[in-house]
């Protein structure tokens, strides 16, 4: 099975218990060794694991996920880092691991390399914020050839013909933002957005995570009728911020598992 297959495979199986929880971690918060521990443990109560590489200009995340970022790049947190980590711990996790980036550490990674790294380093695929969709075929093309995903984002306010060529486009799941503007703010659903996942449910043959703003069980709730998965970030790092358990958090969002 391909990397970007079982991502696609995990997402689906869980939808029978719920909505699927896609888990985000910064890199390297909130230090190098703290940070494999949180990792490891929400690995285990969670559908797939997102990794943030921390970056100096991250204009799509809140205030939360940028201080995040800054103590990651102050501690030497990298894209390299991440894969010589990763690649030297060894581990066996069971849900696909993608990593979030924005596209200046890629492309001063190269994108064969990365691909290639990827895969000894058991990522399953990318996301990336700041990557237009007319630009991604270089990039999506190196990932493809070694099976990793390259995972589009749609918005409430994408038009419909484009949001058509996103949901085609996209590899692993369809990333919907639930509304417009930076990561972080609590989200509730109102009608235009019940209307709108349904817009994308229909668009996309992959499953829908829905992301930005998830923080409580109740959100999960409201949005698992209407998409199959969530993705958790911010309120997550900031579980990571007070010092509290990582896991545990992850598990409160849905109790009956």
């Amino acid at each position: 099975m391909s990397p970007r297959d079982r991502i696609r495979d995990a997402l689906s199986r869980a939808q029978g218990e719920g909505a699927a929880i896609v888990a985000y971690l910064t890199a390297g918060y909130p230090d190098p060794e703290r940070f494999f521990a949180a990792f490891e443990a929400v690995a285990r109560v969670s559908d797939a694991v997102e990794i943030g590489v921390p970056f100096s200009d991250p204009m799509a995340d809140g205030v939360t996920i940028q201080r995040s970022s800054e103590r990651a790049i102050e501690h030497g947190v990298s894209l390299r880092w991440i894969f010589d980590e990763l690649a030297a711990r060894h581990l066996e996790l069971a849900p696909p691991v993608l990593l979030m980036s924005y596209l200046n550490p890629l492309l001063v990674f190269g994108y064969e390399a990365l691909a290639e790294r990827s895969v000894e380093c058991g990522i399953s695929g990318y996301i990336v914020p700041d990557l237009p969709y007319e630009e991604s075929g270089p990039l999506q093309e190196a990932l493809s050839e070694r099976g990793l995903a390259l995972v589009q984002m749609v918005t409430p306010v994408t038009p419909a013909a484009r949001l058509q060529a996103l949901c085609a486009a996209s590899e692993g799941f369809v990333y919907a933002v639930t509304r417009t503007g930076i990561t972080g703010r609590a989200v509730s659903l109102p009608a235009e957005a019940t209307e709108y996942l349904a817009e994308v449910k229909a668009a996309s043959k992959l499953p829908v995570c829905a992301g930005f703003g998830v923080r409580e069980r109740a959100q999960v709730e409201a949005i698992e009728r209407h998409a199959d998965g969530v993705v958790v970030g911010t309120a997550l790092v900031e579980v990571l911020e007070r010092g509290e358990d990582a896991a545990e958090f992850v598990r409160s969002l849905r109790p009956s598992r």
